[in-house]
């Protein structure tokens, strides 16, 4: 039985999509996803742009590092794996409480330690290629 071929996926690619929705936002929302998104490919200039559910940003690597929502109040960076990385910096604020995912929630006016955000992209692709390497080893 040979494979269903797959269809490319409708609309622009998602490198086009984000900087859409950056311009879109226009306020300081769309600078700080702009400034984050740029601190994403420093620390990983292999990282590969997403856009899933529905117009959210997801910057991935070996699986997901990160989301970046935005909300009225807050600009949201989920790391899918958060629970499991060290954050020596404290930059995790938010959804603490659950046993896979952290977030830093940004307000107007606040501003990241930029090699400590960098330091946590990093961690979540060496942590991802493990589990990738892992996977691979099991078959």
């Amino acid at each position: 039985m040979t494979p269903k071929p797959t269809a490319a996926p409708a609309g622009p690619p998602p490198s086009e999509q984000i900087d859409r929705r950056i311009a879109e936002l226009g306020d300081w929302r769309g600078e700080t996803l702009r400034r984050i998104r740029a601190l994403i490919h420093e620390a990983d200039p292999a990282v590969v742009e997403e856009w899933k559910w529905m117009g959210t940003p997801v910057w991935a690597h070996d699986g997901i590092l990160c989301t970046g929502e935005h909300y009225k109040a807050v600009v949201k960076l989920t790391f899918a794996k958060g629970a499991s990385l060290d954050d020596p910096a404290g930059l995790f604020n938010a959804s603490l409480d659950g046993n896979a995912r952290r977030a830093i929630d940004i307000r107007a006016g606040e501003t990241v330690d930029a090699e400590a955000f960098k330091a946590l992209i990093r961690a979540a692709v060496a942590l991802n290629a493990a589990a990738a390497r892992a996977r691979a080893r099991r078959g």
